[in-house]
């Protein structure tokens, strides 16, 4: 019984043993693969290029700043931050110095965004953010503000968005339902409202007996009632479309 109580002890302490160093060997094998990411700011290109591939980790250049501290070239700032532990091969984001601002910020404001994008593409700079609102009584496509603004000093990106107008887009209503309704009070409804009374025709009259004598309206009046309408009710309209309709 004590032989047992031995051998079962003994495999248990040899299990604890083998969980503990395969624990131990797995962390040695990730923090092996790990590398404190080192510090680029204030760098040239080439000490950049040669750190990082000393650190076995890649970069990547995601935007470009002016800086009047920071020559033309050097790194400005970075992420992960210098000491970040990351495994090798991560790939560093940096910011690049365009050294101090060296270009005018033109004025494009009242020029249509094709024309303001040339003319400050001309200049080596770069368009930013388009925004488009809808302005009344301000021609479409036309630039209504821009950032940075003309003639801007200290800019910090080399890129200027823009505010456009873009072309009012019709009101859309539904059509309500003007069956039953004499056609003189619908009409003036429909100008009221912005919209167009189209054609006006008498409905088809069923065939009457041979003795009784048809005495058919010249023409619709504003007492006519209104039988069909065309757009039908419900149907999505846009404002000045025309609604035709039979009358009786």
């Amino acid at each position: 019984m004590k032989s047992l109580f031995r051998f079962v002890l003994l495999a248990l302490v040899l299990l604890v043993v083998a969980l503990v160093s395969a624990l131990t060997a797995m962390r040695i094998a990730i923090h092996g693969r790990e590398v404190a990411v080192p510090d680029l700011v204030g760098k040239t290109p080439a000490e950049t290029r040669r750190i990082v591939e000393q650190s076995e980790l890649a970069m990547e250049v995601e935007r470009e700043y002016y800086s009047a501290n920071v020559p033309e070239g050097r790194i400005l700032s970075q992420l992960p931050p210098p000491g970040t532990q990351v495994r090798r091969g991560w790939r560093i984001r940096v910011a690049e110095s365009l050294g101090p601002q060296r270009v005018e910020i033109p004025n494009v404001i009242g020029q249509s965004e094709r024309a303001a994008n040339m003319n400050i593409r001309r200049r080596g700079l770069d368009v930013g953010a388009v925004a488009q609102v809808q302005m009344p009584g301000t021609p479409a496509d036309q630039v209504l503000s821009q950032e940075p603004p003309p003639n801007a000093s200290g800019v910090s990106a080399p890129k200027i968005s823009l505010l456009v107008t873009e072309a009012a887009q019709p009101l859309a209503l539904v059509m309500p339902n003007f069956v039953d309704q004499p056609l003189g009070s619908v009409s003036l409804a429909l100008q009221d409202a912005g919209f167009r009374v189209g054609t006006v025709a008498f409905a088809a009259q069923p065939e009457s007996p041979a003795s009784a004598t048809p005495t058919p309206a010249s023409q619709p009046s504003p007492a006519s009632m209104i039988v069909s309408q065309n757009p039908a009710p419900g149907e999505k309209v846009v404002a000045g479309a025309a609604v035709n309709f039979e009358v009786r």
